[in-house]
Protein backbone atom coordinates (compact mmCIF):
# COMPACT_ATOMS: atom_id res chain seq x y z
CA UNK A 1 0.00 0.00 0.00
CA UNK A 2 1.14 3.28 -0.56
CA UNK A 3 2.01 5.80 1.98
CA UNK A 4 0.02 9.48 1.04
CA UNK A 5 2.77 11.48 -0.62
CA UNK A 6 3.64 14.83 1.45
CA UNK A 7 2.59 17.74 0.98
CA UNK A 8 5.38 20.34 -0.20
CA UNK A 9 3.33 23.28 0.45
CA UNK A 10 3.70 22.49 4.33
CA UNK A 11 7.29 21.28 3.69
CA UNK A 12 7.94 24.88 2.07
CA UNK A 13 5.32 26.74 3.59
CA UNK A 14 7.04 30.13 2.22
CA UNK A 15 6.65 28.93 -1.31
CA UNK A 16 4.20 31.87 -1.22
CA UNK A 17 6.19 34.42 -0.13
CA UNK A 18 8.72 33.46 -2.53
CA UNK A 19 6.24 33.93 -5.53
CA UNK A 20 4.80 37.01 -4.22
CA UNK A 21 8.45 38.51 -4.02
CA UNK A 22 9.06 37.19 -7.54
CA UNK A 23 5.87 39.08 -9.22
CA UNK A 24 7.09 42.32 -6.93
CA UNK A 25 10.65 41.58 -8.99
CA UNK A 26 9.08 41.45 -12.35
CA UNK A 27 7.10 44.89 -11.62
CA UNK A 28 10.62 46.34 -10.26
CA UNK A 29 11.76 45.44 -13.44
CA UNK A 30 9.43 46.38 -15.60
CA UNK A 31 9.31 49.98 -13.98
CA UNK A 32 12.86 50.60 -14.18
CA UNK A 33 13.07 49.57 -17.68
CA UNK A 34 10.08 51.37 -19.37
CA UNK A 35 8.53 53.40 -16.98
CA UNK A 36 11.73 54.56 -14.74
CA UNK A 37 10.47 58.28 -14.28
CA UNK A 38 7.12 56.74 -12.15
CA UNK A 39 9.51 54.27 -10.19
CA UNK A 40 11.95 56.99 -9.54
CA UNK A 41 8.58 59.20 -8.19
CA UNK A 42 7.45 56.20 -6.49
CA UNK A 43 10.38 55.96 -4.42
CA UNK A 44 10.81 59.31 -3.98
CA UNK A 45 7.44 59.09 -2.27
CA UNK A 46 9.11 56.75 0.19
CA UNK A 47 11.56 59.32 1.06
CA UNK A 48 8.97 62.14 1.57
CA UNK A 49 6.87 59.73 4.22
CA UNK A 50 9.99 58.94 6.42
CA UNK A 51 10.79 62.55 6.29
CA UNK A 52 7.54 63.68 7.71
CA UNK A 53 7.05 60.62 10.35
CA UNK A 54 11.17 61.08 11.15
CA UNK A 55 9.93 64.85 12.15
CA UNK A 56 6.98 63.53 13.92
CA UNK A 57 9.25 61.74 15.73
CA UNK A 58 12.08 63.68 16.92
CA UNK A 59 9.33 66.46 17.57
CA UNK A 60 7.58 63.98 20.09
CA UNK A 61 11.12 63.20 21.67
CA UNK A 62 11.84 67.09 21.81
CA UNK A 63 8.85 67.57 23.80
CA UNK A 64 9.85 65.37 26.51
CA UNK A 65 13.33 65.96 26.19
CA UNK A 66 12.53 70.03 26.84
CA UNK A 67 9.79 69.28 30.31
CA UNK A 68 10.42 68.50 33.29
CA UNK A 69 13.27 68.04 36.17
CA UNK A 70 13.81 64.73 34.97
CA UNK A 71 15.01 64.35 31.76
CA UNK A 72 16.29 61.17 31.24
CA UNK A 73 13.09 59.62 32.27
CA UNK A 74 10.98 61.87 30.19
CA UNK A 75 13.19 61.24 27.44
CA UNK A 76 12.86 57.31 27.15
CA UNK A 77 9.29 58.11 27.15
CA UNK A 78 9.42 60.89 24.53
CA UNK A 79 11.59 57.84 22.60
CA UNK A 80 8.94 55.30 23.55
CA UNK A 81 6.15 57.33 21.70
CA UNK A 82 8.03 58.72 18.78
CA UNK A 83 9.00 55.21 17.67
CA UNK A 84 5.35 53.90 17.87
CA UNK A 85 4.65 56.89 15.79
CA UNK A 86 7.48 56.64 13.15
CA UNK A 87 6.40 52.72 12.96
CA UNK A 88 3.25 54.19 10.64
CA UNK A 89 5.84 55.70 8.21
CA UNK A 90 6.21 51.69 6.74
CA UNK A 91 2.21 51.15 6.75
CA UNK A 92 2.58 54.70 4.21
CA UNK A 93 4.51 53.47 1.97
CA UNK A 94 3.51 49.89 1.85
CA UNK A 95 -0.31 50.92 1.14
CA UNK A 96 0.40 53.76 -0.97
CA UNK A 97 2.78 51.42 -3.16
CA UNK A 98 5.78 53.85 -2.86
CA UNK A 99 9.70 52.06 -3.27
CA UNK A 100 11.56 51.97 -0.51
CA UNK A 101 15.53 50.90 -0.72
CA UNK A 102 15.95 48.80 2.20
CA UNK A 103 13.14 46.31 1.16
CA UNK A 104 13.74 46.62 -2.26
CA UNK A 105 17.40 44.91 -1.21
CA UNK A 106 15.10 41.37 0.09
CA UNK A 107 13.26 41.17 -2.97
CA UNK A 108 16.14 41.43 -5.51
CA UNK A 109 18.02 39.33 -3.43
CA UNK A 110 15.44 36.30 -3.30
CA UNK A 111 15.13 37.04 -7.58
CA UNK A 112 19.46 36.61 -7.51
CA UNK A 113 19.03 33.41 -6.58
CA UNK A 114 16.15 32.13 -8.54
CA UNK A 115 18.19 33.86 -10.86
CA UNK A 116 15.33 35.93 -12.02
CA UNK A 117 17.52 39.23 -12.45
CA UNK A 118 21.11 40.09 -13.07
CA UNK A 119 23.84 41.65 -11.09
CA UNK A 120 23.53 44.63 -13.85
CA UNK A 121 20.07 44.83 -13.43
CA UNK A 122 20.35 44.60 -9.74
CA UNK A 123 22.33 47.49 -9.66
CA UNK A 124 19.66 49.43 -11.75
CA UNK A 125 16.75 48.44 -9.73
CA UNK A 126 18.35 49.37 -6.00
CA UNK A 127 19.85 52.55 -7.76
CA UNK A 128 16.87 53.76 -9.11
CA UNK A 129 15.05 53.46 -6.18
CA UNK A 130 17.72 54.66 -3.52
CA UNK A 131 17.64 57.76 -6.25
CA UNK A 132 13.93 58.63 -6.11
CA UNK A 133 14.59 57.83 -1.65
CA UNK A 134 17.03 60.75 -1.93
CA UNK A 135 15.12 62.96 -4.33
CA UNK A 136 12.11 62.65 -2.17
CA UNK A 137 14.28 63.25 1.09
CA UNK A 138 15.39 66.71 -0.34
CA UNK A 139 12.43 67.51 -1.32
CA UNK A 140 11.27 67.34 2.03
CA UNK A 141 14.18 68.91 3.83
CA UNK A 142 13.81 71.82 1.19
CA UNK A 143 10.57 72.25 2.46
CA UNK A 144 10.97 71.97 6.24
CA UNK A 145 13.64 74.31 5.73
CA UNK A 146 11.16 77.52 4.48
CA UNK A 147 9.12 76.58 8.00
CA UNK A 148 9.73 77.16 12.07
CA UNK A 149 8.81 73.15 12.38
CA UNK A 150 12.52 72.05 13.18
CA UNK A 151 13.26 74.63 16.08
CA UNK A 152 14.36 74.73 19.27
CA UNK A 153 14.09 70.90 21.11
CA UNK A 154 13.16 69.18 17.61
CA UNK A 155 16.24 70.47 16.11
CA UNK A 156 18.36 69.36 19.33
CA UNK A 157 17.25 66.14 19.09
CA UNK A 158 17.78 65.94 15.92
CA UNK A 159 21.59 67.42 15.94
CA UNK A 160 22.16 64.73 18.86
CA UNK A 161 20.82 62.24 16.73
CA UNK A 162 23.50 63.05 14.07
CA UNK A 163 25.97 63.04 16.67
CA UNK A 164 25.37 59.65 17.81
CA UNK A 165 24.94 58.20 14.10
CA UNK A 166 28.39 60.03 12.63
CA UNK A 167 30.13 59.44 15.90
CA UNK A 168 30.56 55.89 15.21
CA UNK A 169 33.05 56.32 12.76
CA UNK A 170 35.64 58.06 15.15
CA UNK A 171 35.32 54.69 17.33
CA UNK A 172 37.65 52.95 15.05
CA UNK A 173 37.07 49.08 14.16
CA UNK A 174 34.52 48.54 17.04
CA UNK A 175 32.27 51.80 16.08
CA UNK A 176 32.65 50.34 12.87
CA UNK A 177 31.47 46.99 13.61
CA UNK A 178 28.76 48.37 16.08
CA UNK A 179 27.44 50.54 13.33
CA UNK A 180 27.18 47.62 10.85
CA UNK A 181 25.23 45.23 13.09
CA UNK A 182 22.88 47.92 14.06
CA UNK A 183 22.24 48.20 10.12
CA UNK A 184 21.80 44.13 9.94
CA UNK A 185 19.43 44.35 12.79
CA UNK A 186 17.56 46.88 11.35
CA UNK A 187 16.66 45.65 7.65
CA UNK A 188 15.92 42.33 9.45
CA UNK A 189 13.41 43.72 11.23
CA UNK A 190 11.87 45.81 8.39
CA UNK A 191 12.05 42.47 6.04
CA UNK A 192 10.81 40.45 8.50
CA UNK A 193 7.80 42.13 8.50
CA UNK A 194 7.30 42.33 4.73
CA UNK A 195 7.98 38.63 4.65
CA UNK A 196 4.73 38.33 6.99
CA UNK A 197 2.65 40.82 5.01
CA UNK A 198 3.38 38.67 1.79
CA UNK A 199 3.63 34.90 2.82
CA UNK A 200 -0.38 34.86 2.34
CA UNK A 201 -0.80 34.15 6.42
CA UNK A 202 -2.07 37.90 7.18
CA UNK A 203 -5.36 38.24 5.49
CA UNK A 204 -6.74 41.37 7.38
CA UNK A 205 -4.81 44.77 7.12
CA UNK A 206 -4.83 45.37 10.68
CA UNK A 207 -2.23 42.51 11.18
CA UNK A 208 -0.20 43.81 8.39
CA UNK A 209 -0.44 46.71 9.69
CA UNK A 210 0.67 46.07 13.65
CA UNK A 211 3.43 43.58 11.73
CA UNK A 212 5.09 46.32 9.99
CA UNK A 213 4.38 49.11 13.23
CA UNK A 214 6.02 46.63 15.32
CA UNK A 215 9.15 46.31 13.33
CA UNK A 216 9.95 49.97 12.70
CA UNK A 217 9.13 50.42 16.58
CA UNK A 218 11.73 48.21 17.39
CA UNK A 219 14.49 49.37 14.78
CA UNK A 220 13.51 53.21 16.50
CA UNK A 221 13.83 52.29 19.50
CA UNK A 222 17.12 50.62 19.88
CA UNK A 223 18.76 53.27 17.77
CA UNK A 224 19.28 50.12 15.03
CA UNK A 225 20.46 52.18 11.43
CA UNK A 226 18.42 52.13 8.88
CA UNK A 227 20.18 53.61 5.38
CA UNK A 228 17.04 55.49 3.51
CA UNK A 229 15.94 57.31 7.22
CA UNK A 230 19.55 58.30 8.25
CA UNK A 231 20.02 59.92 4.32
CA UNK A 232 16.82 61.84 5.14
CA UNK A 233 17.71 62.84 8.58
CA UNK A 234 21.61 64.20 7.34
CA UNK A 235 19.36 66.06 4.59
CA UNK A 236 17.08 67.69 7.00
CA UNK A 237 19.70 68.38 9.68
CA UNK A 238 22.48 69.59 6.87
CA UNK A 239 20.02 72.34 5.51
CA UNK A 240 19.25 73.83 8.87
CA UNK A 241 22.36 73.43 10.96
CA UNK A 242 24.89 71.71 8.82
CA UNK A 243 26.76 68.16 9.33
CA UNK A 244 30.26 66.95 9.25
CA UNK A 245 29.89 65.75 5.59
CA UNK A 246 32.80 62.85 5.16
CA UNK A 247 31.03 61.09 8.46
CA UNK A 248 28.03 61.11 7.52
CA UNK A 249 28.70 59.60 4.00
CA UNK A 250 30.94 56.98 5.70
CA UNK A 251 27.66 56.08 8.02
CA UNK A 252 25.62 55.77 4.72
CA UNK A 253 28.63 53.07 3.46
CA UNK A 254 28.37 51.10 6.10
CA UNK A 255 24.55 51.24 6.81
CA UNK A 256 23.80 50.21 3.42
CA UNK A 257 25.90 47.32 3.65
CA UNK A 258 24.45 46.33 6.86
CA UNK A 259 20.99 46.55 5.85
CA UNK A 260 22.15 44.60 2.43
CA UNK A 261 22.92 41.76 4.97
CA UNK A 262 20.06 42.36 7.20
CA UNK A 263 17.91 42.23 4.23
CA UNK A 264 19.31 40.39 1.38
CA UNK A 265 20.81 37.35 3.13
CA UNK A 266 19.05 37.09 6.34
CA UNK A 267 15.82 37.50 4.93
CA UNK A 268 15.78 37.15 0.93
CA UNK A 269 18.55 34.51 0.48
CA UNK A 270 17.77 32.58 3.78
CA UNK A 271 14.07 32.01 2.89
CA UNK A 272 14.80 31.77 -1.02
CA UNK A 273 16.97 28.81 0.15
CA UNK A 274 14.64 27.08 2.92
CA UNK A 275 11.87 27.13 0.63
CA UNK A 276 13.43 26.01 -2.29
CA UNK A 277 12.75 22.51 -3.11
CA UNK A 278 14.52 21.92 -6.37
CA UNK A 279 17.68 20.08 -4.75
CA UNK A 280 15.78 17.93 -1.99
CA UNK A 281 15.26 14.21 -1.84
CA UNK A 282 11.30 14.24 -1.83
CA UNK A 283 10.97 11.54 -4.43
CA UNK A 284 12.99 9.49 -2.45
CA UNK A 285 11.33 10.06 0.66
CA UNK A 286 7.87 8.79 -1.26
CA UNK A 287 9.85 5.87 -2.33
CA UNK A 288 10.79 4.89 0.98
CA UNK A 289 7.22 4.72 2.12
CA UNK A 290 5.86 2.40 -0.14
CA UNK A 291 5.75 -1.07 0.69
Amino acid sequence: MAAPDFDVNKLFPGKFFISTALDVLESKKKMTGHLRRRYIQRAAMAGIVIGVFYLVNYTIVGAFDSMGDTPAQLHVIGKLIGAIAFGWALVFIYYSKSELLTSTMMIVSIGAYYRRITPLLTLRVLGFCYLGNIIGGLFIAVLLRGTTLITGPVLEAMNHAVDVKTGYLAEGFTGWLDLFIRAILCNFMINIAMLLVYNGYLHDDIAKCLAMITSVFVFALLDFEHSVANTVLFMIVGLQDGIPVGPALGNLGIVLLGNLVGGGVLIGFYYAWVNDERDTHLPRLRRHHRR
